[in-house]
């Protein structure tokens, strides 16, 4: 009778390497690009139109900070929270990676949402007709908004692959040790013929000799 025993594959624990590398390489590209898309689509012109000033029409823009500002604010705390995921682990990165992933979520929508917001311009031509029920006419809407759309969506993606794949990636280091005790720092060689670094040796509590630790002088 031959019994069959479970090995795991020899391949398995590389292709887990990879997976998380390659995984951590798209989260922090596609990350930190729609952050940048993100901000750099809030600062163009999402709408135009005119307003009737004085019997004439007046030309009136506005940008994507003007219609709403929910796009960079979020894109900006995805942005913080791709960074925050190296720095917590466990259940802590998978509460970053959430926000990082509803934070891209969010962008998306609100920039979608003020693709077909009139209020800004709204506004703008009651100021410049004096006028507060004023509206703006022949309105129309660049494409910024869908690029800002765009912008959330990559940032959606890398919270999804930070909470798919986070387990397999790096955390930074830290001078403290899991139990929260210092690392020993280790001893500096002490050269014997010189007498400075017998005396930097005694200031740091070591003993020069190697015997032991330094006493403390009277």
């Amino acid at each position: 009778m031959e019994y069959v025993t479970a090995v795991p594959h020899p391949r398995s624990e590389p292709a887990l390497v990879r997976a998380g590398r390659r995984s951590l390489a798209l989260a922090l590209l596609s990350g930190a690009l729609g952050a940048a898309v993100a901000l750099l689509a809030s600062r163009q012109r999402w709408s135009e139109g005119t307003a009737s000033v004085a019997g004439g029409a007046f030309p009136l823009t506005a940008r994507g900070s003007d219609v709403t500002g929910v796009p960079a604010a979020l894109a900006i705390v995805g942005l913080a929270a791709l960074v925050a995921v190296f720095a917590v682990r466990r259940s802590g990165r998978v509460l970053v990676a959430v926000l990082l992933a509803l934070s891209g979520a969010g962008t998306a929508a609100a920039a979608l949402f003020g693709a077909y917001d009139s209020s800004a311009l709204d506004d703008k031509a009651a100021e410049a007709s004096g006028d507060n029920a004023a509206t703006v006419d022949t309105l129309s809407h660049t494409g910024w908004p869908y690029v800002a759309a765009v912008g959330g969506a990559l940032i959606l993606l890398a919270g999804l692959l930070a909470l798919r794949y986070g387990r397999l990636w790096p955390a930074m280091s830290g001078r403290y040790e899991r139990d929260g005790t210092p690392r020993p720092r280790k001893a500096e060689p002490v050269d014997p013929d010189r007498p400075e670094d017998m005396w930097k040796a005694l200031d740091r509590g070591e003993d020069p000799t190697g015997s032991g630790p330094a006493q403390p002088g009277p």
